[in-house]
Parts: C-alpha cells; structure tokens; sequence
C-alpha cells in the first residue's frame, strides 16, 4: 500500500547543458599586461589613489597623462593638462591645470565675450596653449597666447 522511500528514487538525473564559449576574451600577454598597467596607471593622481568628488559624487581621475579636455602639458607642474574650465560661481572662463587639486597653480584668465577657440599648439615663448578669438562675426581671428604674463603678448615697440 505504501511505498517505501529510498533516496535513489527521489534523484533526478540533471543532464549537463552546454556552458556558451565567452566572446571577446583577451588571451593575457606580456604586451597586454604591460599595456594595462600604463592605462591604469594614467587613473591614478600623484599620491598613487583616485580622487573623491563631492560634488559629482564619483571618483574622477586628477593629473592624469591625458585629461578628456586637455590641450597641452601643463607648464608649470609637467604633470597635469591645461583646459578652458568655466567657473560655476561666477560663469568666467579661465584656462587652468587639471591638477589643480594636488597643489599646481597654474591660471590665466580668458576672454569673457569673445567667441574663443582654444588651440593645441604651444607658444615658442611660454609653451601656454594659443587661442584664437573674435568679437563679431565681421571682423578676422586674432591669434594670441593664453598666459596673461607671456612675453609675446607684451605689445612691440
């Protein structure tokens, strides 16, 4: 009347599914390591850790090699990029370091009306990016060197 129970009986044979090959695998070589290494070691700022914004609520990379919006290396530090960066207090633009937070000071401020391109060329004089700016559309783009101090600013007498 009642069966008697074994725990043969209640296994159930699981048959093996085919486990899908992973695509895109990159096979690690010497060539790969050592290239990921200068990739990661890129992320890192001068104390060797990433660095915590509070405002973006994120870890961004600071004195990086190749900041998103770098034009040259930064003079002053050799260790940061200059970029065009826009005050959010006062909605000035200014040309800074991206390595500002660990302590280079480099700044020059720019043009506030002008239309403004920033170029990736250096200057012979101060090695600062050079700009190209203009008022209205009528009048031609005027080159200049983004260091408020450099000499080939100074007018020629």
């Amino acid at each position: 009347m009642y069966k008697k129970y074994s725990p043969q009986s209640s296994i159930q044979i699981v048959k093996s599914r085919k486990i899908p090959k992973i695509r895109n695998v990159v096979k690690p070589t010497k060539k790969n390591t050592d290239w990921l290494k200068n990739e990661i070691n890129q992320y890192f700022d001068v104390n060797g850790y990433l660095s915590w914004s509070a405002k973006k609520k994120k870890y961004i990379i600071l004195g990086t090699n190749s900041p998103k919006n770098g034009l040259v290396e930064c003079p002053k530090c050799h260790v940061g990029q200059l970029m065009i960066i826009r005050s959010y207090k006062t909605k000035k633009r200014f040309m800074g370091c991206s390595n500002y937070y660990n302590g280079c000071t480099a700044s020059s401020p720019l043009f506030q009306k002008a239309r403004l391109r920033a170029l990736k060329q250096k200057c012979t004089v101060c090695y600062w990016p050079i700009v190209i700016f203009r008022y209205s559309k009528n009048q031609k783009w005027n080159r200049q060197c983004a260091n408020i101090n450099c000499e080939s600013r100074k007018p020629k007498f």
